[in-house]
């Protein structure tokens, strides 16, 4: 008789969450704003300073390989995309291709990992800002940050949609402002005697300029979380490829010509020195816009965080719909919003308030993309053969026979790239790993009590 009421209360508890439904109110325009959105965040405003230091004037070099590496797993996530149209993408191109749940999970546990420490760092990026230009306590203000963000993703993905829209424009315009100082002042005086620029003075040679790459890569990620908006986004199939690609591609344009400019202007050592690495680029050219740029910087980060805990709420929800963590986690409120995932989401980005500069967690964000990363483009090509007749609303290009050679360059790339990595971070992500590994065995474990009961 327990049993019988175990079962109606189970289908109670599923009839409730499936009560309301994720709303797809996101066309071509929208889902490609949320990838600029994301991407063009609070990488190049803070990081391109650190990493001038580390590859000298040839910084943009480290640029134009970061979006080199980026788009080989770009076409792997954009063909995916078109195949499977979920949330928790990762966990569902792993799950098809390899139907192995704990591999499944660990890959999508490294993207939830990886976004809420990227939500936490942003966070306190705009604490910084924000305490500078108006006074008060970073980690306050951040923790305020995150709840009154963290109430917008609950409220809807429109109104979140609104506001991603207006911040992109906005710091659109301020590095589109770092471009056009740039074409003032280095044609006057970047190629003269006094003031002359070496562009491909690289401190530490290539392994400097690689090195820089692996940290300025933090700049780069968000193009593959467009695929997380798949089941809120109006034919899916067709626009997620397209916003993922466009946005990267727009993205990756804007960062080499802001980092060229930023060389152009101050060179690599002043970049390096400076704790508002673009304000100082605008203040040499036009004194006193600075401060212009500082209010650019504001909507930046919070951008990047508000569109960070959309994200890490979804994956959660994702995880949820697929049976690797509790049904709570899934339910849909009257909003049309995952809301004990936005909480949940929220709270943990509050928690790790206390991690570390940025840098150091910028670049154990880009341990775990790039892992992510690789598993993603060796299951498009297992794909390729496990599914060849299924249908795509988009290939990626270059290819022989069924083999996919961009996902086997996004494979190699990304194992160069953690080359350049400190081992006390790889060691890190291990501890993550170990982590998320802990929570699977447990959920796992107590469903089979549950189920044998």
């Amino acid at each position: 008789m327990k049993k019988n009421n175990k079962n109606v209360n189970n289908n109670d508890q599923s009839k409730k969450s499936d009560k309301f439904k994720l709303k797809r109110d996101i066309g071509l325009i929208e889902a490609t704003l949320y990838g600029v959105g994301i991407i063009l965040g609070a990488g190049i405003y803070a990081l391109i300073g650190a990493a001038a230091g580390v590859a000298g004037n040839a910084v943009w070099i480290s640029f134009i390989i970061g979006a080199i590496v980026a788009t080989f797993t770009a076409f792997s996530y954009a063909e995916l995309s078109s195949m499977y149209p979920k949330e928790a993408a990762e966990y569902v191109y792993t799950k098809n291709a390899f139907n192995r749940n704990y591999l499944s999970f660990i890959v999508e546990w490294i993207m939830f990992f990886t976004t809420i420490i990227s939500a936490t760092t942003v966070a306190l990026g705009f604490a910084g800002y924000f305490s500078n230009l108006f006074g008060g306590n970073i980690v306050i203000i951040a923790a305020l940050l995150i709840a009154v963000l963290s109430f917008l993703n609950y409220y809807g993905i429109k109104e979140s949609a609104k506001y991603n829209n207006l911040s992109t424009i906005i710091e659109f315009s301020g590095l589109v402002l770092v471009i056009i100082a740039g074409l003032y002042y280095i044609p006057k005086y970047a190629f003269d005697g006094v003031g002359y620029i070496d562009f491909f003075a690289a401190k530490d040679g290539l392994h400097g300029i690689m090195t820089a790459t692996a940290l300025i890569f933090f700049a780069f990620i968000g193009f593959e979380n467009v695929a997380n908006l798949s089941e809120e986004t109006k034919n899916a199939k067709k626009v997620i490829p397209k916003a993922l690609l466009i946005s990267l591609v727009i993205s990756a344009v804007l960062y080499v010509l802001v980092s060229v400019a930023a060389i152009g202007i101050l060179g690599s050592d002043a970049l390096a020195a400076s704790k508002g690495p673009l304000a100082d680029v605008i203040n040499k050219v036009f004194p006193g816009a600075g401060y212009i740029l500082s209010i650019i910087a504001l909507f930046a980060t919070s951008n990047t965080v508000l569109v960070m805990l959309i994200i890490g709420s979804r994956l959660l929800y994702g995880l949820s719909c697929n049976n690797s963590l509790p049904a709570v986690c899934k339910i849909i409120g009257s909003r049309g919003t995952p809301y004990i995932s936005v909480g949940i989401v929220g709270l943990l980005a509050i928690t790790g308030l206390f991690l570390g500069s940025i840098k150091k967690v910028a670049l154990l964000t880009d341990v775990g993309i790039f892992i992510v990363y690789l598993v993603v483009n060796l299951s498009l090509i297992v794909l390729r053969y496990k599914v060849s007749d299924s249908k795509r609303a988009y290939k990626a290009p270059f290819n022989i026979g069924r083999f996919s050679v961009t996902a086997f360059l996004g494979i190699i790339t990304c194992i160069i790239m953690l080359y350049f990595f400190e081992l006390e971070l790889i060691l890190y992500e291990i501890a993550a790993l170990g982590v998320g590994f802990i929570i699977y065995l447990v959920f796992n474990n107590s469903k089979k009590v549950i189920n044998n009961s």
